[in-house]
C-alpha cells in the first residue's frame, strides 16, 4: 500500500478491487469512462470497455451497469477533492489552502451536476452515495475554513455551509469571457477575509 492509498478516503466500502491487475483495470475503466461521459453521456459501456482496451466481461465484473459506472465516477471525484483538502493543508498557509481548494471545488461541481444528473436519471432517484460523498467533502473541507479562522485570516461568522452555498452559487452563473468565473469567485471569497 502506497502512502496515498493509506490516506485515502473510503465513501463507499469494499467498492474497489484489491488485486494489482483488477485495481489497474478499475482505474482505468473510471477514467475512460469520465472522459467519454464527459464528450457524450449517451456512450455505451461497450464503447468505454472498447477505449479502456478490456473486454466487456471486465466491465461488468467491475460495474455490473451503468448507474455502477456513473456512481464510480461520481465516488472517485469526491474521493479526489477530499483528497487535495488533506494535501493542501500540509503544503500551504491557511488563506492559500482555502482558496485553493475552494477553486478546485468550482471545477467538481461543474462535473457533479452532469454526473449526478445522469446518475439519478439511470436509477431514478438519489442515492445514498450523495449523501455519503456530501458528508466526505464536508468532513475535509469544513478544517481548512476552521484552520483560516483559528489564523485570524477568515471571519468567525461564517460557517462551511455558507461558504459552499456562495461558491455553488456562482457555479450556476453563466460567464461569456475566458476566466471570468475564477474572477468573481475570488472576488466573493476575498469577503470571507477578516477586516
Amino acid at each position: 500500500m502506497t502512502s496515498a492509498d493509506a490516506g485515502a478516503v473510503t465513501i463507499v466500502p469494499g467498492r474497489r478491487p484489491q488485486r494489482a491487475d483488477a485495481r489497474r483495470n478499475y482505474e482505468k475503466l473510471l477514467a475512460v469512462a469520465r472522459d467519454a461521459f464527459a464528450e457524450n453521456s449517451a456512450v455505451t459501456l461497450e464503447e468505454i470497455a472498447r477505449r479502456a482496451h478490456v473486454g466487456i466481461g471486465t466491465l461488468y465484473r467491475h460495474f455490473p451497469n451503468r448507474p455502477a459506472l456513473l456512481e464510480g465516477i461520481y465516488v472517485e471525484q469526491v474521493e479526489e477533492l477530499c483528497r487535495s483538502a488533506r494535501e493542501l493543508a500540509e503544503v500551504l498557509a491557511p488563506w492559500d489552502a482555502l482558496v485553493a481548494w475552494l477553486h478546485r471545488y468550482v471545477g467538481y461541481v461543474g462535473t457533479k451536476r452532469a454526473l449526478a444528473e445522469q446518475l439519478t436519471a439511470a436509477v431514478g432517484a438519489p442515492t445514498a452515495v450523495f449523501g455519503q460523498c456530501r458528508q466526505a467533502l464536508f468532513g475535509d473541507g469544513e478544517p481548512l475554513l476552521t484552520r483560516a479562522q483559528d489564523s485570524g485570516v477568515v471571519r468567525k461568522d461564517v460557517t462551511f455551509e455558507e461558504v459552499v452555498r456562495m461558491v455553488s452559487g456562482i457555479t450556476m452563473a453563466t460567464f461569456t469571457e475566458e476566466g471570468q468565473m475564477e474572477r468573481v469567485l475570488d472576488i466573493a471569497l476575498d469577503g470571507l477575509r477578516t477586516r
